[in-house]
């Protein structure tokens, strides 16, 4: 079964649009964490556009990496950033005093 060229140019370009959407409003967000759902979104969605290209492997390769290990990073990263150091409890008011002086 081969798709006719129209439609995989239509697949195509309604892939790239889906991507610079994502990748605009990833880069527009404040928020570390809705960052990284927003990079795990894109991550899809390239993977997404690399099956319309006939480029499995890629796909697969931005579907674990892209769209799965880099965000749990990112989310853990910010975890460890809002612990503090160990030992060190946040205080109650969730004001850092090192930030004050």
């Amino acid at each position: 079964m081969n798709p006719s060229p129209g439609a995989v140019d239509f697949l195509v370009a309604a892939g790239l649009v889906l991507v610079s959407a994502v990748a605009t409003a990833a880069a527009l967000t404040r928020d570390p964490v809705r960052q990284s759902v927003l990079l795990s979104v894109l991550g899809v969605c390239l993977a997404l556009l690399f099956l319309a290209l006939q480029a499995p492997d890629v796909a697969l390769s931005q579907l674990a990496v892209g769209s799965a290990v880099t965000p749990l990073l990112i989310l853990l990263t910010v975890r460890k950033i809002h612990r503090g150091p160990r030992g060190r409890t946040p205080p109650e008011n969730g004001q850092d005093p090192e930030r004050e002086r």
